[in-house]
């Protein structure tokens, strides 16, 4: 048994002797649990990436199962990005020339336009998720003490609020461009055609969004009866108007995800380690270069998940269209109601995952550090 101990271990690459590291808690007692243990390098390659990433993921459930008061977190995200819909939806309504007073009818006048308007709806909500990521960050600060507080982590990042400011207009300036250069690269004068890679991909996701959004059961809500009672213009312009803000909605908040991923560390650096804006952004790129496969592994796993528990909504069109073989049949309030009740029920998973999400970030952030400081005492000269 010894033998085959020693065999495994030996092609596992889990010799004995080499130097283990555990990662440490970003709290005491109720901060996430290290999920995985190895060598300060990374150790062998993708295999204990892919195990370290999952276990950040794992560690960030379980620290959240543990902790319910960190679920005011997917609560004030929820509130949040309904405000930003309900702010497109009132912008979508309403021509540029109605809100800005200077409006000229031209190409760069509307594009000008567009890009300040999406930016007043974008600017407060990047802010208000910064600010809800720093107060996640300290809640489960190493300083803590006691039961995870999530409002006592927002009491703290008060004291952070201009430098959360400063790169919560770098993120949504950022989302903005690669926003709007979504949407009208394709008339975009011949000097910014780098930016034609992205219609293809735009009108992709665009599509995608669109034909699910027609399917049972989001079409019982986007397509109310009661809107058919409306004279057509009308109806047809709150429809639109309500599916387009819906579309925008999510799209700003995959590109915001996608900025937010790039530079994971930049709020714990802020707030765990008083870094100036400047210094936090270099610091997050260099914590990166160390632990990027498993913060892919971490996100891909994730938004699997995500992506999987979405495909439920294939649920309700097999039983619409058994129902619809009886030609009396139509879709009724409560058809509605449940439509809507889904919906809820989806939006409020995908802020669960991404409340793990931030928390493994924590715990990748840790692992980060440690292999920082663990690579700086080997280059060190010995004395």
């Amino acid at each position: 048994m010894t033998f085959l101990s020693t065999v495994s271990d030996y092609w596992l690459g889990l010799c004995p002797k080499a130097p283990v590291v555990r990662a440490s808690q970003t709290g005491n007692g109720n901060q996430p649990e290290p999920a995985y243990e190895g060598r300060p390098d990374g150790g062998a390659g993708g295999s204990r990436m892919i195990r370290q990433g999952i276990g950040a993921a794992l560690s960030g459930t379980k620290t959240l199962i543990r902790n319910r008061q960190l679920l005011w977190f997917p609560l004030l995200v929820g509130l949040v990005l309904a405000g930003h819909f309900i702010a497109q939806w009132v912008l979508y309504n309403h021509p540029y020339s109605a809100l800005w007073p200077f409006y000229v009818d031209s190409f760069y006048s509307y594009l000008l336009s567009s890009l300040i308007q999406t930016f007043a709806v974008e600017f407060p909500t990047v802010f208000c998720m910064v600010f809800f990521l720093a107060g996640l960050a300290l809640s489960l600060s190493p300083e803590k003490r006691g039961p995870a507080s999530f409002f006592q982590g927002l009491t703290g990042a008060k004291k952070y609020l201009l430098p959360l400011a400063g790169w919560s207009v770098v993120v949504a300036l950022a989302g903005t461009l690669l926003f709007t250069a979504g949407q009208y690269s394709s008339l975009l004068p011949t000097w910014l055609q780098p930016f034609t890679i992205i219609p293809p991909l735009w009108s992709d996701l665009w599509g995608i969004l669109y034909y699910v959004l027609g399917q049972s059961p989001f079409n019982n809500v986007f397509y109310h009866p009661g809107f058919y009672l409306m004279p057509p213009g009308d109806a047809w312009g709150i429809m639109w108007a309500f599916k387009s803000a819906v579309t925008q909605t999510v799209i700003l908040s995959a590109i915001n995800l996608f900025l937010f991923v790039l530079t994971l560390f930049v709020v714990p650096l802020l707030v765990l380690e008083r870094k100036s804006l400047k210094d936090a952004v270099s610091g997050s790129l260099a914590l990166m270069k160390k632990i990027w496969g498993e913060v892919a592994t971490c996100a891909l796993g994730l938004g699997m998940v995500v992506f999987a528990v979405s495909f439920t909504y294939l649920f309700f069109p097999t039983v619409t269209g058994m129902l619809a073989r009886d030609v009396t049949w139509r879709a009724g309030d409560e058809w509605i109601a449940l439509g809507s009740l889904y919906m809820l029920a989806l939006a409020g998973f995908v802020f669960v995952v991404a409340t793990v999400g931030g928390i493994a970030a924590l715990e990748l952030y840790t692992s980060a550090k440690t292999r920082h400081m663990a690579g700086s005492a080997d280059t060190e000269p010995s004395i």
